[in-house]
């Protein structure tokens, strides 16, 4: 009698390694994944530093076949949504960067802000969620659509230039298959107002959980050079039991 066939364990190894990439794969591409906050913006519902699990099956874009197999929904206002930057590549910080913001218009809504309260299709929204930075102070974007060029600041070129065309009796009508957002942290977020709507096609998904929050400088997105990393990298390791900011840890985001 022939002796049982026995897998080495190089074998067993190997292929469990590859077992473990195709996981990681599938997991990273239709499940789920890593985000950190890297600005104000979304204030004070998400912070800083918070390390985030973004739920790719909520609403990541695919068509054809493979969308009746995955469990997407369709999105909704107040929803908050991971993105890819839908402007051009010279105002992005680096390629393919992804934004997170909350959901104010769907598609084919009226949208109009004046002195920062918000209306959707004429009724005023309730927001418990929004920050004022500057509670006293009217800003650019606090009346939208802006009542006159001179008035709207920080809007990227060709927003400026498109936005009349989405205009209708002073609201902004939300095109098909595109989404008007806006940060929590009204004052301090470069969103829908200042360069257009976010495309159905580049959402990536919600967040789903904090998984670890870390108080972190506001300009430290922008320090990215070797000797910034290296600093970065030491300062966490002295300072990790006392900056990590443990009640957010493990937080359901929303």
């Amino acid at each position: 009698m022939a002796e049982p066939y026995k897998k080495s364990s190089t074998r067993d190894t190997f292929e469990s390694l590859v077992v473990t990439v195709i996981l990681a794969i599938f997991g990273t591409t239709f499940v789920i994944q890593a985000f950190k906050i890297p600005t104000g913006s979304m204030e004070n519902t998400l912070l800083i530093g918070d390390h985030l699990l973004v739920n790719k099956f909520a609403f990541a874009y695919h068509s054809g076949v493979l969308a009746r197999f995955l469990p997407y929904r369709d999105v909704h206002r107040d929803d908050i949504l991971v993105f890819k930057f839908p402007g051009p590549a010279e105002e992005q910080s680096e390629p393919g960067e992804h934004f997170v913001k909350r959901v104010i218009g769907l598609p084919g809504d009226r949208v109009r802000i004046f002195h920062r309260q918000v209306y959707v299709n004429g009724q005023p929204l309730s927001e418990p969620f929004v920050y004022h930075a500057f509670p006293d102070m009217l800003r650019s974007g606090d009346d939208f659509p802006p009542p006159d060029s001179e008035y709207f600041h920080g809007a990227a070129a060709l927003w400026s230039a498109e936005m009349a065309s989405y205009v209708k009796e002073g609201e902004l009508v939300v095109p098909a298959g595109k989404y008007f957002v806006m940060g929590d942290n009204r004052e301090q977020s470069w969103d829908s107002r200042f360069w257009g709507f976010v495309p159905r096609e580049l959402i990536s998904g919600r967040p789903l959980l904090i998984y670890w929050s870390y108080e972190t400088p506001r300009d430290e997105y922008m320090r990215t050079s070797w000797s910034d990393r290296i600093s970065q990298t030491f300062s966490l390791l002295i300072h990790f039991p006392t900056k990590t900011r443990w009640r957010r840890t493990l937080m359901i985001a929303r």
